[in-house]
C-alpha cells in the first residue's frame, strides 16, 4: 500500500524542483522513452533512506554538472506502481532496485546505478559516478 501522498510529496519535490519530469503512469513512461533520441535519465524514487540521504542529494550535485542529460525523469516506487514497472521495463535485464538510476543515450541503456551502489555511499560519491557518465555520454549544455 503506497504512502500517504502528503508524506512522499516533499520527496516527490526534491526531484521535480530540479527541472525533472515526474512520470506517474505507464503511458507518461512510454511517451518519455519513445523520444529515444539524445540523452534521457530515469530516477526510481523511493522513501527509504539511501534515496533521502544519498540518491536525491547526489542527482541534485550532478545536475549542476555542465554535462547532462537532455531530458531527465522520475518514477516514485511504491507509489506510482504502474510507471514504475513501465520504467524498469526498460531495464529489464537489471533486478529491480529503488533507488537507482539509469542514462540512456539513443534509446540505449549505457549506464545504470543500482541500489547497493547508492547504499552507504554520499552525496558527492554518487554526483561523481553520474558526472563520469554524462561526461561519456551527454553533450554540454
Amino acid at each position: 500500500m503506497p504512502y500517504p501522498e502528503e508524506l512522499v510529496a516533499p520527496m516527490r519535490a526534491e526531484l521535480t524542483s530540479l527541472g525533472v519530469e515526474e512520470l506517474r503512469t505507464a503511458a507518461a513512461v512510454d511517451t518519455f522513452m519513445k523520444q529515444n533520441h539524445g540523452t534521457a535519465m530515469v530516477i526510481v524514487n523511493s522513501v527509504c533512506g539511501c534515496a533521502a540521504g544519498g540518491a536525491r542529494p547526489g542527482v541534485r550535485l550532478a545536475l549542476q554538472s555542465p554535462n547532462r542529460p537532455d531530458r531527465i525523469a522520475t518514477v516514485f516506487a511504491g507509489q506510482d506502481q504502474e510507471a514504475t514497472a513501465k520504467a524498469r521495463s526498460y531495464f529489464s535485464d537489471i533486478p529491480p532496485s529503488s533507488p537507482c538510476v539509469a542514462l540512456f543515450k539513443d534509446g540505449e541503456l549505457v549506464h545504470f546505478v543500482p541500489r547497493h551502489l547508492i547504499e552507504g555511499r554520499s552525496p558527492q560519491m554518487i554526483a561523481q559516478e553520474l558526472k563520469s557518465a554524462f561526461e561519456e555520454h551527454c553533450v554540454k549544455a
